[in-house]
């Protein structure tokens, strides 16, 4: 009789069309999400010309959702941990994709913004459970890849919210784009059929025979022998709860990642919500300034799936901060009236370096904690980061409310940028010294 490591297993076994079965299946449910977070952005004009709404009231029309998402992150990333991740990105999915429908009718900010609520709630619980997934079925040579890889699904949702929006709204208005999403609904089957559940989550739980059927569709050069048993050993590791977070030597880990997060999820909010508005004020057509918002998740998806290449190679601490000293250049350039080719770019690459780095900042999150606490650590690392996303939108709103210079505004845009670049910088020594602490424990 023998006892398997499952994650050394897999770390080990080729990479096949299971694990990319699991990335699909992941990037599709992430695709719908990222529709649901971006389509906000996308009407946003349309809803503020008919309720008549100020440029504060649109910014805090649009952290209803901001707040669902960061409930909906602390409390599904812990509940998938008891139980299971499969079932977890099921409820989330089903319960945005109803959420966003039924916005669609709505006839008040009021019933628009409990709506958005309901569907944050939903968003914001599928992004922990993904990433905990993916990360644990993928090897550890390509983890960080594959989960840029599968959450570059999300900045594609975002590509066809604005892509829609560019053909719907000025012919048809804003309430179609939130009709579509009666369409992703068929998607639930599929998830339910074919998205694994947790290894590690089936192990802890007892259910050797389904572990065994899934190992046996990624070790197949492996074969298990009758006597064999399956063992996690990361599920000794502590209990999913948040002081777990903070013990062997993660405290510091832990609260600059959450930095980062907050950071990083204010300007990715703050550009989506505002960007397009911004742009029709300064004089671009509506078609024009929602291309921006496809530019900016074109560059999302982009950055993603190349920073999750080069974290691969050089460790993604280092191309993290790189990601955020870029962001807060082409930030603040996106103000200083550049000729509309350059505009693009800089709004490409500000979204490469913003929504691409919140893609990494959740594979970093996952491959700090082990299984037992890992969606609990992204699901409040990601809920942190919610807080954040709330005060962008609403910031944005105050701030030009306030009609300073535009070379002003996105100067001050630039600032969590180059204090996220900071704190992914400590982020980077404290665990160069966790590292080396835990080898001379273990010498």
């Amino acid at each position: 009789m023998r006892n398997i490591e499952v994650t050394e297993a897999i770390d080990n076994a080729p990479f096949g069309g299971f694990q990319w079965m699991v990335a699909v299946v992941c990037g599709s449910v992430l695709i719908v999400d990222g529709y649901d977070v971006f389509v906000a952005g996308t009407v946003l004009p349309a809803l503020m010309t008919e309720w008549g709404l100020s440029k504060p009231q649109a910014g805090t029309l649009q952290a209803w959702a901001l707040f669902g998402m960061m409930f909906g992150a602390l409390i599904f990333g812990s509940l998938a941990d008891k139980i299971g991740r499969k079932k977890g990105i099921a409820i989330c999915f089903a319960l945005f994709t109803l959420s966003t429908l039924l916005a669609g009718f709505a006839s008040s900010p009021t019933q628009f913004g409990i709506f958005r609520f309901v569907a944050g709630l939903g968003c914001g619980g599928l992004m922990p459970n993904t990433a905990a997934l993916m990360n644990e079925y993928a090897p550890k040579r390509l983890r960080s890849t594959m989960v840029a890889l599968m959450f570059s699904g999300y900045s594609l949702g975002g590509m066809v919210a604005a892509g829609l929006g560019i053909g719907l709204i000025p012919s048809y208005g804003w309430k179609p784009m939130f009709f579509v999403a009666a369409l992703p609904l068929l998607m639930l089957p599929l998830i339910l059929w074919k998205l694994p559940e947790s290894l590690g989550f089936l192990i802890r739980q007892g259910k050797q025979e389904q572990a065994r059927a899934i190992y046996a569709k990624i070790a197949t050069s492996a074969p298990l022998g009758a006597d064999d048993r399956l063992v996690f050993t990361e599920t000794k590791g502590g209990s999913a709860s948040v002081a777990e977070l903070f013990r062997h030597q993660r405290a510091v880990s832990t609260l600059m990642l959450w930095s980062a997060f907050f950071c990083c999820l204010l300007l990715v909010y703050l550009l989506s919500s505002w960007l397009p508005k911004v742009l029709q004020d300064v004089g671009y057509a509506e078609q024009a300034s929602l291309l921006s918002l496809f530019s900016l998740n074109f560059g999302g998806m982009l950055g993603a799936i190349m920073g999750g290449w080069l974290g691969d190679r050089f460790g993604l601490p280092k191309v993290v901060v790189g990601f955020f000293l870029a962001a807060a250049v082409s930030i603040a350039l996106i103000g200083f009236g550049l000729p509309a080719p350059l505009l693009f770019a800089m709004v490409f690459i500000a979204g490469a370096t913003t929504i691409g780095t919140q893609i990494l900042l959740y594979a970093s999150v996952a491959q700090l904690y082990n299984f037992s606490v890992r969606s609990t650590g992204v699901g409040w690392a990601s809920g942190v980061g919610r807080i954040g996303a709330i005060v962008g939108p609403t910031l944005g709103g105050v701030l030009l409310a306030q009609e300073l210079p535009l070379q002003q505004n996105f100067l001050i845009f630039a600032i969590p940028a180059a204090l996220s670049a900071l704190a992914m910088l400590v982020f980077a020594v404290s665990n160069v010294r966790r590292s080396a602490n835990v080898q001379v424990a273990a010498a």
